[in-house]
């Protein structure tokens, strides 16, 4: 899967290196990330994940969660997410246990200028603070930092997955979990509660909670949050009339992980009048599911308020180029039979994924492509056939334009191969990848030139 590194060259002539990645899901390819916390900042979306690692003999808690510091990532179309690099470290804040491991979900918001980044993890004083999760912040000038850590974690909050929302009158709420789900006011100036802490009781009784995640639309207040209804982690949520209840639960935004995924952790945005949802998979550890990947999908309602439930996809969200490497692995729609999805390699599964085709008329859907208005000449493919394939690649539906075919030449390893453009169509298009013969026939991108 295609990577960039863009070079910038500051004011202060000091050289920042940024990994710019593609669209689809997940939307961090080369490293974990988990439980994200997006935000709308000017006209860009930033996420605020935790970094899945893993652990080693030292390093960790073998066959657990395992991390040591936060990155931010961001994007001003959904498509194109540009990794800003570190922010907080766990050797790096003065009250933190250094060989912690334990950077869990964090959350951020802006007030005044002014952004305000919360994380739980563990003490290394446990006279002081004692033992268990609590809470920190970190304030910077801008999104991406540099976040400068408060000397000591919040006061008279234990717990995890700490959540910010601001509500339209100013007042700011915190939120966190530890077995139940509670919150509180917070002051003005972010950094102290401003109120009783509140369990938020009117939730299922029975199963973990944790995860809060709180927004509000057209005067309703929901409070999202995964529950272990059954054996493992499902996205729900409550609906009130105020930021502390009481809540009414409502219903559910995302079934249990058809894999096996324990955890689910996720945010919710709206961001140029649509709504989104911000989650986690184990995309690129799929035997292991303390190794996970953020997603994202788009979200909507019911007329009555009510969500409509969200089901995950490969596709995910934003605009793909044709221009760019589309990597049609991710697919939006596949055929029943003849096409699958597997690793290109299973040693480094961050290059990411492959469509295997065996029989004639298996085929793969990528929807979304924009063609933009300029011609294009050419088809490239990188694909490879032990015994020659044959792709037809057409837009619109199954049946639709013939934009190329491509004669996959005979061999083991992956090929480029590039051909006349047969046919333009401009602006956003589906596109259609179509086995042509029996041949097998293994393809990781197509893009146009």
């Amino acid at each position: 899967m295609k990577q960039l590194n863009i070079i910038i060259l500051g004011t202060s002539l000091l050289l920042s290196v940024f990994n710019v990645t593609e669209a689809q899901n997940p939307i961090v390819r080369n490293q974990y990330s988990a439980d994200p916390s997006a935000r709308v900042f000017g006209d860009r979306v930033y996420v605020y994940p935790s970094h899945d690692i893993l652990a080693t003999e030292g390093k960790g808690r073998l066959g657990w969660f395992c991390m040591e510091d936060y990155h931010v990532f961001s994007s001003d179309n959904l498509t194109e997410w540009t990794d800003h690099g570190m922010i907080i470290s766990q050797n790096k804040v003065p009250w933190v246990k250094p060989d912690s491991y334990s950077m869990w979900a964090p959350d951020c918001i802006e007030r005044n200028g002014k952004y305000y980044f919360y994380f739980p993890t563990s003490a290394k004083d446990t006279t002081a603070y004692g033992r268990g999760f609590r809470i920190g912040v970190a304030v910077a000038d801008k999104p991406t930092g540099p976040f400068i850590p408060e000397a000591a974690p919040l006061k008279d909050v234990r717990g995890i997955d700490p959540n910010v929302f601001i509500d339209k009158d100013g007042q700011a709420y915190l939120f966190w979990s530890q077995g139940n789900i509670y919150g509180a006011k917070l002051k003005s100036n972010m950094l102290e509660l401003d109120s009783e802490v509140k369990t938020l009781g009117e939730l299922p009784v029975k199963g973990l909670k944790e995860g809060p995640y709180m927004f509000e639309r057209n005067g309703t207040y929901y409070l999202t949050y995964p529950h272990v209804e059954n054996k493992i982690e499902r996205l729900e949520y409550a609906t009130g009339d105020s930021p502390l209840g009481p809540f009414k639960v409502t219903g559910v935004i995302m079934d249990e992980s058809p894999t096996g995924c324990w955890t689910n952790h996720h945010s919710v945005i709206e961001f140029k009048n649509q709504w989104y949802l911000f989650y986690h998979h184990n995309d690129y550890s799929p035997k292991f599911d303390k190794a996970r990947s953020i997603r994202a999908d788009s979200l909507f309602f019911n007329a009555d308020g009510t969500i409509k439930k969200v089901i995950p996809t490969f596709r995910g969200i934003g605009l793909t180029k044709a221009s760019t490497e589309i990597q049609v692995d991710r697919y939006t729609m596949i055929s029943d039979k003849g096409a699958s999805v597997a690793f290109i390699d299973t040693l480094n599964k961050f290059q990411g994924w492959k469509i295997l085709f065996t029989n004639a008329e298996a085929w793969t859907q990528y929807n979304s492509v924009d063609f933009g208005q300029k011609p294009f000449k050419k088809i490239t493919v990188r694909a490879n056939s032990q015994a020659g394939g044959m792709l037809q690649i057409r837009v619109g539906n199954i049946n639709g334009t013939v934009l190329g075919q491509v004669n996959i030449p005979k061999s083991a390893d992956m090929k480029i191969v590039t051909v006349p453009l047969l046919k333009y169509k401009n602006g956003i298009q589906d596109l259609f990848i179509i086995s042509k013969n029996d041949q097998p026939c293994e393809v990781d991108w197509i893009k146009f030139e």
